[in-house]
């Protein structure tokens, strides 16, 4: 009997992602805010494969930095957001533009299962792998992003957004200066397993050191290239 390659391990089904066509939509009202508000430079956008399915693992300062690589990425992305951003009109609206809620203080297996349907798909999956807004330099990652690239296969390309942090604005205290530029760096694609298939937890764990090294080495390149 042929397997169903739309379902995973134990049967679990993956499709139900969410749509596509809403993601780039999503991507074409942040391209008019991120190059309307401020002046964001990409570097290495080429290197993102033009298809199939790609985890991007951005590192996350500040709020912006989702929509900023959603508004300049060549392809749409749908990001794992925790659930409480969809709170009021924002909730209906980020599903509607192909985002995926997650709630982080459990093992969401609705939010697995939808982002394991945007990798079937083919689609771009986009993951703070720190897990929390912080200082935005991969020191910290959590398991999530090794365990959706070691199942799914699917490559990672480490992105680096800088600038965002650097200054506040004096209309909005909260947000950079307006017409500010922030940079946001693509690095090449890679695998996060060894090769082996193994899917254990030592595998996921020795995945999540692989993945770090690749991650926080990106971010040096990205830093000496920008001069941030």
């Amino acid at each position: 009997m042929r397997r169903d390659p739309r379902r995973g391990e134990a049967g679990l089904q993956v499709s139900e992602a969410p749509s596509e066509r809403g993601a780039e939509v999503g991507r074409r009202i942040g391209v008019g805010l991120m190059y309307g508000l401020w002046k964001p430079r990409v570097l290495g956008s080429w290197r993102v494969p033009a298809a199939g399915p790609v985890i991007f693992a951005v590192n996350h300062s500040h709020n912006i930095d989702g929509p900023m690589v959603m508004g300049v990425a060549p392809r749409p992305t749908h990001f794992l957001i925790k659930q409480e951003a969809f709170v009021g009109p924002l909730g209906p609206f980020l599903e509607g533009i192909g985002q995926v809620k997650v709630d982080r203080s459990t093992a969401d297996r609705t939010a697995i299962t939808r982002a394991l349907g945007v990798l079937a798909d083919g689609g771009v999956l986009g993951i703070f792998p720190e897990g929390t807004r912080g200082e935005g330099d991969f020191a910290s990652l959590r398991a999530g992003l090794s365990y959706f690239a070691v199942r799914s296969g699917a490559p990672i390309v480490p992105v680096a957004v800088l600038g965002s942090t650097e200054k506040h604005g004096r209309l909005i205290k909260g947000l950079p200066p307006l017409r500010s530029r922030v940079d946001v760096v693509f690095g090449d694609p890679f695998e996060a397993g060894d090769g082996s298939g193994r899917r254990t937890r030592t595998a996921l764990d020795e995945a999540t050191v692989r993945i770090q090294e690749r991650l926080t080495a990106h971010l040096a390149d990205a830093r000496r290239l920008t001069g941030r």
